[in-house]
C-alpha cells in the first residue's frame, strides 16, 4: 500500500495520465484493462444513448467512473455545479447541458493530460458554460459558498485524506447546497490482501470507505440528510475479473467479496444559513 498521501496521488496521477493519453492518441478505451487494470467491471455501461448523443466519443472513452451522478442528481437551470475529479469531462458536459446557459459547470482535476482532453471535449461539444480547473480535491480552488451542487464519479475513494475532501466540499457549497456523488463503498470486512494491492487504489476498491464510515465522515464535516443508495452491488465474478493477474488467489478471495462492495449514490445537504436543512426533492 502507498506509504503516504503523496504516494497515492502520484499513483493516481500516473494511471489517469496514461489513460488520457491512450484516448487522445486513439488507443483502447480507458475502461479496458489496457489503460486501467481492473477498472472495466466497475466503469462499463454507465450512460445511456440519450446522454451520449452530441458528446465527443473521447469523453465517453475517458469515463473512468463507477456510476452516473448526473442521472441521479437534481440539477436546475442557473445552478453552479462542481465535478470533483472530472477526468475527460463527460459529467461536466452533461451537467452543463442541464443547468443551461445561465448556469455554470466546473470540472476539477489534477492531471494535465486529462485537463487537456476535457478542454478538447468541451470545444467539440460547443459548450460555453464550462470551465476546467487544475487542482486537487483536497484543496478546491474556488471561494467559500460558491457552488450549488457537488458531483463526483468514483474519485473521492482515491483520496488519501477523505476528511479533508469532505470539509472542502462543505466549504465551497452554498448554504442549502447539495452533495451528490457516485462512489465505491464497502460493507463489512474486506480482506487485507486487497487493501495491500496498490493497483486497487486506481481500480476503485482499496481506498473505498465502509458505508458507516462514509456517513460518519460526512456528518463530521457538517452535512445533514446523509444517505447512501446502492446502484450496483458487485458479485463474485466481478471480483474475479478485476483481481485476475494481480498475484492474488482469486478463488480464495472472490467468495469473500460477495455483497462486500458496491457502487453507491451518496447524498448529503449543507444546512442553510439559518441552520435549517432544506427539504430534499427526488433525485
Amino acid at each position: 500500500m502507498p506509504t503516504d498521501m503523496q504516494d497515492v496521488k502520484d499513483i493516481v496521477r500516473e494511471k489517469y495520465a496514461s489513460a488520457a493519453l491512450k484516448v487522445a492518441t486513439g488507443g483502447a478505451s480507458c475502461c479496458g484493462s489496457s489503460a486501467l487494470p481492473g477498472a472495466s467491471p466497475i466503469t462499463s455501461n454507465l450512460y445511456d444513448a440519450a446522454q451520449e448523443q452530441g458528446l465527443p466519443a473521447e469523453a465517453m472513452l475517458a469515463s473512468l467512473g463507477c456510476g452516473n451522478p448526473t442521472a441521479l442528481a437534481q440539477l436546475s437551470p442557473g445552478e453552479t455545479v462542481l465535478d470533483l475529479g472530472s477526468g475527460g469531462g463527460i459529467d461536466v458536459l452533461l451537467s452543463a447541458r442541464r443547468v443551461g446557459p445561465t448556469g455554470k459547470a466546473y470540472g476539477l482535476d489534477m492531471t494535465d493530460e486529462m485537463l487537456a482532453l476535457a478542454r478538447d471535449n468541451q470545444r467539440k461539444a460547443g459548450l460555453d458554460n464550462v470551465e476546467f480547473l487544475k487542482g486537487e480535491i483536497e484543496a478546491i480552488p474556488l471561494p467559500d459558498h460558491s457552488v450549488d451542487v457537488i458531483i463526483s464519479n468514483c474519485v473521492i475513494n482515491l483520496s488519501g485524506d477523505k476528511d479533508r475532501v469532505l470539509r472542502e466540499a462543505f466549504r465551497v457549497l452554498k448554504p442549502g447546497g447539495r452533495f451528490a456523488v457516485s462512489d465505491v463503498v464497502t460493507r463489512g470486512e474486506i480482506p487485507e490482501a486487497l487493501r495491500r494491492d496498490v493497483l486497487l487504489w486506481v481500480g476503485c476498491l482499496a481506498g473505498a470507505l465502509d458505508e458507516a464510515d462514509y456517513v460518519a465522515k460526512l456528518a463530521a464535516a457538517g452535512f445533514a440528510q446523509i444517505s447512501i443508495e446502492p446502484t450496483r452491488v458487485y458479485d463474485i465474478e466481478d471480483a474475479r475479473e478485476f483481481l485476475t493477474g494481480k498475484g492474488i488467489d482469486v478463488d480464495a478471495l472472490a467468495p469473500q467479496m460477495q455483497d462486500k462492495f458496491f457502487s453507491g449514490f451518496v447524498r448529503a445537504t449543507k444546512p442553510g444559513a439559518d441552520g435549517e436543512v432544506p427539504a430534499r426533492c427526488c433525485g
